[in-house]
């Protein structure tokens, strides 16, 4: 990468951590992904209980498969013979849920789009901490921007990988407010100034992962 675009980047993630803060959220940078791994194991000691909703972030940054093998109690929503539902409300009363993130804005708030609604619950209530993880490419400048961020790229990106019949699957894009009966954009949620501080840990790395 261009240094010159590298630093643009880094103060981009600069400027997102401290407004996070601000916000009451725990938040960091980490440069890559092998640190990553490494602070997630400080904040799942043995004996936890754990779940994390649907991510490609949590897939590619290889999270999804250390909670797989880990030494607490997951509730895992893609274990064969699985009742999702299940799985979903056991999330709620876990201690440490993860999940990626639709974007966050420059303003230190989390924007996110949920079709069944568990990802967006647990990251209202529930689990005593909230894991976020992100890519530096989830970092737009506000809260107008994270929703043409999920319009155009997420959601379409999303259903194509799923298989949904949306028209946003077949275009690429947004096209309407559809009433499609596989929309997946059902809930949305603005996460912003903290009630319970520290509650929601942001990880920005300085790679890029996730839709």
């Amino acid at each position: 990468m261009d240094n010159n675009f590298s630093a643009v980047i880094q103060k981009r993630i600069d400027h997102t951590v401290e407004a996070l803060r601000k916000n009451r959220f725990e938040a960091h940078y980490i440069p890559a992904k092998n640190e990553l791994m490494a602070k997630i194991s400080q904040m799942t000691p043995p004996g936890c209980s754990c779940s994390l909703g649907g991510s490609m972030t949590l897939r590619e940054t290889g999270v999804q498969e250390f909670l797989e093998k880990g030494s607490f109690t997951y509730y895992d929503r893609y274990a064969p013979g699985t009742d999702p539902h299940e799985a979903f409300r056991n999330a709620v009363t876990c201690d440490v849920y993860f999940t990626g993130t639709n974007a966050i804005t420059m303003n230190g708030e989390l924007y996110n789009v949920d079709g069944w609604g568990n990802r967006v619950g647990a990251i209202c209530y529930g689990p005593q901490k909230v894991i976020v993880v992100a890519g530096y490419n989830k970092i737009v400048a506000d809260l107008s921007a994270a929703r043409e961020r999920v319009r155009h790229f997420a959601a379409p990106a999303n259903a194509i990988r799923l298989g949904r019949k949306t028209p946003c699957a077949t275009a690429g894009f947004c096209k309407e407010d559809c009433a499609a009966p596989e929309r997946m954009c059902s809930r949305e949620l603005i996460t912003g100034w903290q009630y319970i501080e520290g509650r929601i840990c942001v990880f920005i790395l300085g790679e890029q992962y996730g839709y």
